[in-house]
């Protein structure tokens, strides 16, 4: 497959290029992790903006290199940006009009989950791996998981999986409604390509048209998320708790929070 590089964080290839008539693909090219940084999800937002004006593009799979999809955030490593630049980017992304089917094989974690349910559809594998793990790290959710977690598996699991922070593997996340089919690790990019190709086979005006009514005002609704979503995390940033539950996490240990705020 012919990838057209752009910069060190993702890859894409043009519908042209495909295997898949009218599909395109765009790959998270940091693993094995992919942790996210500003530089990943605006090279993201921009690689989708750009599909948005190829015509003979109309659907995208999002899939990753490695063993995890997303891993979210190293808090472990230096600075990777600030999480107002962060966030433009993902209003961005979420503001882009071609349907995104991804392609999830193992961890989908904090904002990693945010960019797994970013998408239109979620293929996954059983070794895939959900977890909105904010409040195990001290923090507030982010990318915008206030709104679309709960839109995908209902108010009270959304609370469930925001407050405890477990992770779900892939046969429950298909169960809860994380996931929209589950496939054997092998064949789980191809289910992402047949899902698109599927879509690309139908009328692209019609197709955008229907997921911009079915979205509505979407995308606004993130970014005034986010905006809530960044201001309780710089508070939270600054607690005892959340530099003991990011050296946790470090050296994988149980956390002893405290709940104090200085």
């Amino acid at each position: 497959m012919n990838g057209d590089a752009v910069e060190a964080h993702v890859a894409v290839t043009a519908a042209g290029d495909s295997p898949v008539d009218h599909v395109a693909e765009v790959r998270l090219t940091r693993p094995p992790n992919n942790y996210f940084s500003v530089a990943m999800i605006t090279e993201l937002a921009e690689a989708l903006e750009r599909l948005d004006d190829d015509r003979s593009c109309r659907a995208v799979v999002l899939a990753a290199d490695g063993k995890h999809f997303c891993a979210g955030a190293d808090f472990s490593g230096p600075s990777t940006g600030s999480t107002a630049d962060l966030y433009a980017a993902a209003a961005r992304l979420f503001r882009t009009r071609k349907p995104v089917v991804a392609a999830v094989q193992g961890a989908a974690i904090g904002g990693g989950l945010g960019v797994a349910l970013a998408a239109d559809f979620r293929i996954a594998a059983p070794e895939a791996r959900f977890s909105a793990n904010f409040a195990r790290l001290g923090f507030h959710q982010g990318f915008g998981l206030s709104v679309t977690l709960p839109a995908l598996v209902g108010q009270q699991r959304a609370a469930e999986l925001l407050y405890t922070g477990r992770r779900v593997n892939g046969e429950e996340a298909g169960a809860i409604g994380l996931a929209d089919v589950v496939v054997p690790l092998g064949g789980l990019l191809g289910a992402a390509r047949g899902l698109a190709g599927e879509v690309a086979a139908s009328a692209p005006l019609a197709v955008e048209s229907i997921r911009t009514t079915l979205r509505g005002d979407l995308a606004d609704r993130i970014e005034e998320a986010t905006r809530h979503e960044l201001a309780e995390q710089e508070r939270l940033r600054a607690t005892p708790d959340f530099s003991e539950g990011t050296r946790a996490m470090a050296e994988r240990r149980t956390p002893n929070f405290t709940g104090e705020t200085s």
